[in-house]
């Protein structure tokens, strides 16, 4: 029979399985009517006949605690005797008057024991023969369930000398130089690859645009047109001031014909002549306002505009913005510190910049400027600029956004973990 009950210990798939084998299959060795299943740091946490252990019980509060006061080390019989009187009253009302109790793992983290109860008295061998049982599910028990951090923090713990454990002073220590422990600060804010050095195409003169030529992202060649302005305007005010110039003309022509033989029309020769100048010069302007109409690429690169669509039929004023254009490989990150994030940021300070469309793969940058004051965001909120070159390159295009995270210098540990409270205090209590 404990052959069989190793064989189901070791094929239990978890921890709930094999508590179920300890409380309910253990029957197999020796005859039992209760029996319950006790954790030094949790408690009582399976009991024979049941599915789910209620920790409210009344049974199951009592049973937790009388188990405190049974042995550690040696397992055998006990009984309402072994108990202070204010459990040993209560024994009658729970369990049968003849226990057995099985210790099982002193000072490890799954430390407990098995109770065990009936009408009958135990014998030695019993004692004997479910120890051996409860030492072969302990060992089951730890190769099941893997220890948290918690667990292997009290490993570490407990192979310290016993001398060291008892000494507050030298905890104290330790924990004052973990506190120290120099780490890098950094904060995240929200960033994107952005052009690192554009070059701004704006309307050439004053006018309405009659067709964008260009796209988004679009790959632009030098001396490729762009946009086009609206010549309806241009075109008629062309066509009359050019009808203008032939009339000065013939009325120049004819003046000076005049001239020869009539004193007073010298006079108005010096006019005429004027009049003509200007008009040849107001169509020559018209002219080179034409040739201006379809404005050309000064160089090649990438294409950056709000939306081509917007464009058509609105009317720009001379130096006005209309796109952009940055070569390719010409990026750089740029994001927004928020205020209350606010931390010394040298040049050259690393940047990480994990884009949302590609997590895994960081765009690595190192700082070079850091605006002096906070810029006032369009969600009215307030954030200096950050822009970060690139260190590496990336073949995420721009425009991407995502999430920066920027290292500063070491700071102890406390400092890293209470700044922000502090921060809050401050403003809360204003000190």
């Amino acid at each position: 029979m404990l052959l069989e009950l190793i064989r189901r210990a070791r094929s239990s798939p978890g921890v709930a399985a094999l508590q179920f084998v300890a409380v309910n299959d253990s029957h197999l060795l020796a005859p039992y009517r209760q029996a319950a299943l006790w954790y030094a740091r949790s408690g009582v946490v399976a009991l024979s006949g049941l599915v789910e252990v209620e920790a409210n019980a009344p049974y199951v509060q009592w049973l937790s605690r009388a188990c405190t006061h049974l042995p550690t080390t040696a397992a055998g019989p006990v009984s309402a005797d072994g108990l202070p009187a204010a459990l040993a009253s209560e024994w009658s009302q729970w369990l049968p008057p003849c226990g057995l109790w099985i210790p099982f793992g002193e000072g490890d983290e799954h430390a407990g024991g098995l109770l065990l109860a009936r009408e009958l008295p135990w014998r030695e061998f019993d004692a004997r023969l479910f120890s051996e049982w409860m030492a072969t599910w302990h060992c089951a028990l730890r190769a099941v369930a893997r220890p948290g951090l918690g667990g292997l923090l009290l490993r570490q713990v407990r192979r310290f000398p016993a001398s060291l454990r008892r000494r507050p002073v030298i905890w104290a220590l330790a924990i004052v130089a973990l506190l120290l422990l120099p780490v890098r600060i950094s904060v995240l804010s929200p960033g994107e690859l952005v052009p690192a050095d554009p070059l701004a195409v704006r309307a050439p003169l004053e006018g309405v645009i009659q067709a964008v030529h260009v796209r988004t992202n679009d790959v632009v060649k030098a001396g490729q047109p762009l946009f086009t302005y609206d010549d309806a305007s241009l075109s008629s005010r062309l066509a009359v001031v050019t009808e203008a110039l032939r009339t000065a003309e013939t009325e120049a022509r004819q003046v000076s014909q005049q001239a020869l033989y009539d004193p007073k029309a010298r006079n108005a020769l010096a006019a005429a002549k004027g009049n003509l100048e200007e008009k040849r010069l107001e169509v020559e302007y018209l002219q080179s306002q034409l040739a201006r109409n379809k404005v050309l690429a000064p160089r090649g690169g990438i294409a950056f505009i709000d939306d081509a669509a917007d464009w058509v039929g609105r009317p720009v004023v001379a130096g006005q913005r209309v796109l952009r254009l940055a070569e390719p490989e010409d990026k750089e990150i740029e994001a927004w510190l928020p205020v209350s994030d606010a931390i010394d940021l040298p040049l050259g300070a690393p940047a990480r910049l994990y884009l949302s469309s590609s997590p895994l793969e960081p765009v690595e940058g190192a700082v070079r400027l850091v605006s002096y004051e906070a810029i006032r965001r369009p969600d009215a909120t307030y954030a200096y600029r950050v822009r970060a070159r690139l260190t590496q390159g990336s073949g995420h295009r721009v425009g991407l956004q995502g999430t920066v995270r920027f290292s500063g210098g070491r700071v102890p540990l406390v400092y890293w973990v209470l700044r922000r409270p502090l921060a809050a205090a401050r403003e809360y209590l204003g000190i």
